[in-house]
């Protein structure tokens, strides 16, 4: 780990007193920044950012433009969130933007701001990232919620996207999904155009109202906006109607929900295409969905072996579907690592995982991080629901170990947490700056 990811694994995640959003864009403007100079796409959601921002990056890249992308949370390394057409940004560039923060954040504190949190440095080192640098388009991926996030000083975005809403930090963002909704609708602005995940009725309708009371042009996708073609064992292809008539893109996942994803990251472009805010020939949108990796996603990390990100019960709703789909399709039984956080609604997703999923082995481990569940809780809720072998290890390096060694030949995942998926993924690559820092 070096002495700058020491540094940034230091700052408060959570701050009792915070910059409000008047005083983070004092902070960008004593920065040099200036984001109107910028072509942002606003990404907010509960699940499917990262995937869809993956895939409109790759999109873009693939059609000739320079793309600036950050993401959250990171797997294995902070500058994973810093991303220039897909590739994390160098490790001058990422030193250099750390550096001009840290003394920018010394002088605010002076005259009496308060330190930037965890989130909120990093994103001011992207933004000055993005003023040297100088991509053609930027993706942002906001951190939690929208309207009072970090990320909501911007402006005036090209276009703005919402992903999936389903129930997730209610602690911050409301008990509802109309609430929920409210909050990712917040990075709205007057005019921008809209492009949104219509999965949710309720969240639709929220979105929907914002959107028209602030005039801004939206559409609304669902699955009806694509058509399943094909299947193989690398995926799905599917036929989605644009502005130059129907194209065949190739989804290189096994994962259902990638199929909306991809649809709403391909509109999405469409949108600035129609508009004249870009030009992407059908090849580009092709090309760019097909190369596009998103890592924890229904990544097959080893063979036969599944990591996936989902830590809500949205995510582990898409997630059991594509599990159940594949346990129909080979017949094998369907060995589950689980870890999950303790501010997650943890004993709902068991319950969907135990009912929709036949398991025959669970292997619980517990997480490098103060969230983690109690994993003797957890192992009372599987043997609630199942009648298999449920073992529970003080780390997920024990876990990991026994999960390969017992799976035989079944159809393994490893889900639950981006915690754990970071930490399978050190283990797999000898890497890591720590995990708390989701």
């Amino acid at each position: 780990m070096t002495e700058t990811e020491s540094y940034l694994n230091r700052i408060p995640m959570w701050a009792s007193r915070k910059n409000s959003l008047p005083h983070i864009r004092d902070f960008l403007e004593q920065s040099g920044c200036r984001e109107e100079l910028l072509n942002i796409i606003h990404v907010a959601g509960t699940n499917g950012k990262g995937s869809v921002c993956s895939y409109m990056t790759s999109i873009l890249t693939e059609a000739g433009y320079r793309v600036g992308t950050f993401i959250s949370p990171h797997l294995v390394t902070v500058r994973e969130r810093f991303l220039i057409n897909g590739e994390a940004v160098e490790e001058a560039v990422f030193e250099s933007a750390f550096q001009k923060v840290k003394r920018l954040s010394e002088t605010m504190r002076g005259r009496g701001y308060e330190a930037p949190s965890y989130f909120e440095f990093l994103f001011y080192m992207f933004m000055i990232i993005c003023q040297e640098e100088q991509p053609d388009f930027v993706i942002l991926e906001t951190g939690l919620g929208g309207l009072l996030d970090t990320t909501n000083v911007i402006r005036r975005p090209v276009l703005t996207v919402i992903t999936s809403i389903s129930m997730d930090h209610m602690q911050y963002l409301g008990d509802t999904v109309p609430k929920i909704a409210a909050q990712k609708a917040g990075i709205l602005k007057p005019q921008v155009p809209v492009v949104y995940d219509g999965s949710s009725r309720e969240g639709s309708q929220v979105i929907r109202e914002r959107a028209g009371e602030l005039g801004c042009p939206a559409w609304e996708i669902t699955e009806k906006d694509y058509t399943l073609a094909g299947r193989d064992e690398a995926g799905a292809r599917i036929l989605i109607e644009t502005g130059t008539g129907p194209l065949e893109v190739r989804i290189t996942s096994r994962a259902d929900y990638q199929m909306i994803n991809g649809t709403l990251a391909v509109k999405s472009l469409d949108v600035l295409r129609t508009l004249g805010k870009a030009v992407i020939s059908d090849e580009a949108v092709k090309a760019g969905v097909e190369k596009s990796f998103w890592p924890a996603r229904l990544e097959e990390i080893l063979p036969g072996v599944y990591l996936d990100g989902a830590h809500n019960i949205g995510g582990m709703e898409a997630l059991t579907r594509t599990i159940g789909r594949m346990q129909q399709e080979t017949g094998k039984p369907v060995t589950l690592m689980f870890g999950v956080a303790s501010d997650k609604e943890y004993h709902e997703m068991i319950r969907k995982l135990c009912s929709t999923v036949r398991i025959s082995r669970v292997t619980i481990a517990r997480m490098d991080t103060d969230r983690s569940a109690s994993t003797e809780e957890l192992a009372r809720d599987f043997r609630r629901w199942l009648g298999c072998p449920v073992d529970v290890f003080d780390t997920v390096g024990q876990a990991w170990e026994h999960f390969l060694r017992e799976k035989g030949g079944s159809l393994a995942f490893c889900a639950g947490s981006l915690y754990l998926a970071g930490e399978v993924k050190a283990l797999c690559t000898g890497e890591g700056d720590g995990y708390d820092r989701f």
